[in-house]
């Protein structure tokens, strides 16, 4: 019997993640573009936080000040992502380095929490190396969302995102 769907259930693994990690300070708490936690919030479709006095909160919190990646940091952050991709075996099916995050289609055998601290920590080292960034400068904020993406439709709908989802290109 043909069907007119695919059960991603059948799937032993996904076809691809949207892998998504934000510069430190960028998003708080509480932001009047909503946000997640780790217990009810986080889950797929979920309401986000609505904005409230957590912003502050989480501010108040903060070590050091946001951090947002200029056009050097943005540059080798996108050319350490496709190296660690070739490097790793990776399909980097699209990527988009902006200024407070970037977004990333990735096919991989690893879990996309892997692959997301893989990434963070060669872009940090790399920005080190290079004196983009200091040695105690906190480049990115914890975690990040890693969304599975079971079907073509999936993948190729979160490759539109990345790629014209996120406003005109950077210089």
């Amino acid at each position: 019997m043909k069907r007119d769907y695919i059960d991603f259930r059948e799937r032993s693994a996904p076809l691809a993640f949207l892998i998504t990690f934000r510069c430190y300070g960028t998003w708080l708490h509480g932001d009047r573009r909503g946000s997640v936690d780790r217990r009810f919030h986080n889950r797929y479709d979920a309401p986000k936080l609505p904005k409230c006095p957590l912003e502050k909160t989480s501010e108040r919190a903060m070590k050091q000040p946001p951090y947002s990646l200029g056009r050097l940091e943005r540059r080798t952050a996108n050319k350490v992502i496709r190296e660690v991709c070739e490097h790793r075996g990776y399909t980097l099916h699209a990527l988009n380095v902006r200024t407070n995050h970037i977004h990333l289609v990735v096919g991989c055998g690893d879990t996309p929490e892997k692959a997301m601290n893989c990434f963070k920590a060669y872009i940090t080292r790399r920005l080190r190396s290079k004196n983009l960034v200091g040695p105690d400068r906190k480049v990115w904020s914890r975690h990040g969302s890693t969304k599975y993406l079971w079907t073509e439709e999936q993948v190729e709908e979160a490759i539109g995102y990345v790629v014209h989802g996120q406003g005109p290109d950077l210089p």
